[in-house]
């Protein structure tokens, strides 16, 4: 075999192995980072809830984290769905054995409790508490910062930070005219305070 030729090999052999390695360590990071807490999915767990409960959704007097925790006790396999990127679950999980309750502020996603299926399809009911980069559809560590929203019909928003002051002031107006209070819709986006 000439000289070029092994040299040509060797430098596609180690171009294939680099590319390969790149390949294996994207995809371990997909597995790893990415699509943990399918907002999707807990759009569907909240309508099967309503579905079960007479068109309502979770509510806690003790706050969110509460009304939560009563959608996990539901299924604990909904505890991954309701934590927010880069949340294990584990304060869920420890609320959930000691009976005991989820402050709001501990919780990674915000949830706008007291609506029904009867509402505006257009309420967001869940969100993420802090945008990441590419949110946790598109996870990576490059990207635009976007937080995931749950509607009430059970579809997905994606909102870039710009855009969240906006968002947040719109669904404000949408919480106002579904009953709650303004500074109880304020609470949940001080985004939108002016």
């Amino acid at each position: 075999m000439k000289t070029r030729t092994k040299i040509f090999l060797s430098v596609g052999v180690i171009v294939f192995c680099a590319l390969a390695g790149l390949m294996g360590a994207w995809l371990w990071y997909l597995n790893h980072y990415v699509h943990q807490h399918c907002i999707k999915q807990v759009g569907l767990a909240f309508r099967l809830y309503a579905r079960d409960h007479n068109g309502k959704l979770p509510y806690s007097t003790n706050g969110f984290g509460d009304a939560l925790l009563i959608l996990a006790k539901e299924d604990s396999s909904n505890i991954h769905i309701i934590c927010g990127p880069g949340d294990d679950g584990h304060l869920y999980i420890e609320a959930l054995k000691n009976h005991s309750q989820l402050p709001e502020e501990k919780c990674s996603r915000v949830y706008i409790q007291g609506l029904s299926e009867t509402n505006d399809p257009q309420i967001c009911i869940l969100f993420d508490r802090n945008s990441c980069r590419g949110g946790d559809h598109f996870r990576s560590p490059w990207g635009h910062l976007l937080r995931e929203a749950c509607m009430l019909d059970g579809s997905m928003q994606v909102i870039r930070d710009e855009d969240w002051p906006e968002f947040s002031r719109n669904q404000v107006e949408l919480l106002v005219a579904a009953g709650l209070s303004r500074t109880n819709a304020l609470r949940f986006y001080p985004a939108a305070a002016p």
